[in-house]
């Protein structure tokens, strides 16, 4: 049974997924050699219930049909396969210390590009546009259901995995309550406007603009490495203006968004030599009973390779300072922006 349990004494969370991993005596299965998201492939994915076509100079909002799936699509997004979490848990719950509660929720994949072969930092600005505002409809979706306390919203770029894993993607997952880290920014968060009255993100936006761990500033936004970076090469991507969420987006916001996406991960992948990178998306919670933060993007370049430091002490060893980072980064995401805009 598919659940969520809380650790004994902190707010940790975990899902447990008792179908997923390797049985006793289970031979580990050979890759497979086909990609569902990728275009033709429609029949071996869910049906897609938001897909976006283009026709001409329009963009057109489709679903699937049984039977009858959308062809020569811009995005597609569907219900995962292998869910995390779903919204016919049982209704079981756990006393503490063992405390449980059934995993309720949705999980979607949002398919980036019919191209395979199209990584992340090479998807163009009209496209990452697309994306996004596929992504603002399809979380405003999943905040109006029953049960949806957060929309999780995360990538992980991946180069060595199985064909599906390698197809630029992004999952789409929502819990019953509000993730520990999350939450746990809120509270900070709301603390200075209660005592201050200011949000602290927006004091390290200023403090951060023009500083040597900037590496981007686009009209709306700024990325940055930030002062305690836990990865080497890690980056945030903030709204200069105080935003709740990626649903507050205005278009002119979202296509400099893109932009912005498409500079820093094209510069990131430069800089680097790699298409590997875990991307998530720190909003807040749609429902009014929840705190609010300043939303923005993390980004990292490499999934993390935890000793015991992290794991037991949650003290990050980092060999590369944020500000040789963002001065590396800067100098590769500027070149892909002048290419962009067309500045010589």
């Amino acid at each position: 049974m598919v659940e969520i349990r809380k650790d004994y004494f902190t707010d940790k969370l975990s899902i447990i997924l008792p179908d997923r991993g390797l049985k006793p005596g289970q031979v580990i299965p050979q890759k497979q050699e086909k990609c569902n998201y990728c275009s033709g492939n429609e029949d071996l994915t869910p049906p897609a219930d938001l897909v976006l076509v283009k026709r001409g100079d329009t963009l057109l909002k489709q679903t699937d049909s049984e039977g009858d799936v959308v062809k020569n699509w811009s995005v597609r997004i569907f219900p995962a396969k292998n869910p995390l979490v779903t919204p016919n848990a049982p209704p079981s719950y756990g006393e503490s210390p063992h405390y449980s509660e059934p995993a309720v929720g949705y999980h979607y994949v949002l398919v980036a590009t019919p191209k395979h072969d199209q990584p992340f930092s090479k998807i163009d600005t009209e496209q990452w546009t697309n994306i996004l505002a596929s992504l603002q409809d399809k979380v405003r979706w999943l905040y109006s259901q029953k049960g949806v306390s957060y929309v999780l919203v995360y990538v992980n770029s991946d180069e060595k995995g199985t064909p599906t894993t390698i197809h630029p993607s992004i999952q789409i997952v929502t819990t019953p309550r509000v993730p520990p880290s999350v939450e746990e920014e809120a509270e900070m968060v709301q603390a200075s406007l209660n005592d201050l009255g200011i949000c602290p993100m927006c004091q390290v936006v200023g403090t951060e603009t023009g500083g040597p761990r900037q590496i981007l500033a686009t009209d709306f936004f700024i990325s940055f490495a930030p002062w305690v970076s836990t990865h080497s090469f890690e980056f945030w991507i903030y709204p200069k203006r105080h935003m709740t969420s990626i649903l507050k987006l205005t278009q002119k916001e979202m296509m400099d968004l893109a932009l912005m996406l498409r500079s820093t991960l094209g510069g990131m992948a430069k800089a680097l030599g790699t298409q590997e990178f875990i991307m998530v998306f720190h909003s807040s919670s749609e429902k009014k009973t929840t705190k609010q933060i300043h939303w923005h993007i993390e980004v990292y370049s490499r999934k993390p390779q935890w000793t015991g430091l992290e794991l037991g002490g949650g003290i990050y060893a980092n060999e590369t300072p944020p500000e040789s980072a963002a001065q590396l980064l800067g100098a590769n995401a500027r070149k892909e922006l002048a290419q962009l805009v067309g500045i010589k």
